[in-house]
């Protein structure tokens, strides 16, 4: 295999587009570290860490070579973005992203999925669609504002270092990951 264009990447995208799970495959593929931001930033019962905590949890992260990020954690972008010389933007449809939303939601639920040490997701949680902590709520919220978002933040002269890979659909990504 020859060597990636990139050594560090951060795989951004909005809620349930597949971050995680991409960001797992390309670290597997490429022997990179996986820096996964979710992982860093909840604690036990579904408590956010201190935004210091989860900092210091980040830089230590970053003293890999050769890693990958998942996450869009706006707290820590001034760490892992400078650093990064790759931005993976998984840029799906709501339609797309809200069946894999859905699809991962009902999986975790069958099997009680241990997210980040003992967080398990709860259905009545994701219920709740006018509740902060619904992933659903979420996805509603966010998704048309990463739409604009991300655009705007890689125009910015401090991230045009950056080079975008900018997916459209899972297949194009696919290919994408065969193809390194």
């Amino acid at each position: 295999m020859a060597a990636p264009p990139f050594e560090r990447a951060v795989v951004i995208g909005t809620t349930s587009s597949g971050k995680s799970t991409l960001a797992r495959r390309l670290a597997e593929k490429l022997d990179f570290a996986l820096i996964e931001l979710d992982a860093l930033h909840w604690e036990p019962n579904w408590r956010p860490a201190e935004e210091e905590v989860l900092r210091a949890r980040v830089q230590e992260a970053l003293r890999a070579d050769r890693w990958v990020s998942a996450g869009n954690y706006h707290q820590v972008r001034d760490l892992i973005w400078p650093r990064a010389q790759a931005a993976i933007w998984l840029d799906y449809s709501f339609p797309r992203v809200f069946w894999q939303l859905t699809r991962r939601t009902i999986h975790r639920l069958v099997t009680q999925e241990v997210l980040w040490g003992t967080n398990v997701e709860r259905l009545w949680t994701h219920l709740k669609l006018w509740s902060e902590e619904s992933l659903y709520h979420w996805l509603f919220k966010t998704y048309w504002r990463r739409k604009r978002e991300i655009p705007q933040l890689l125009a910015e002269p401090r991230h045009r270092h950056l080079h975008l890979y900018r997916f459209k659909s899972p297949a194009q990504t696919d290919a994408w990951l065969a193809s390194l």
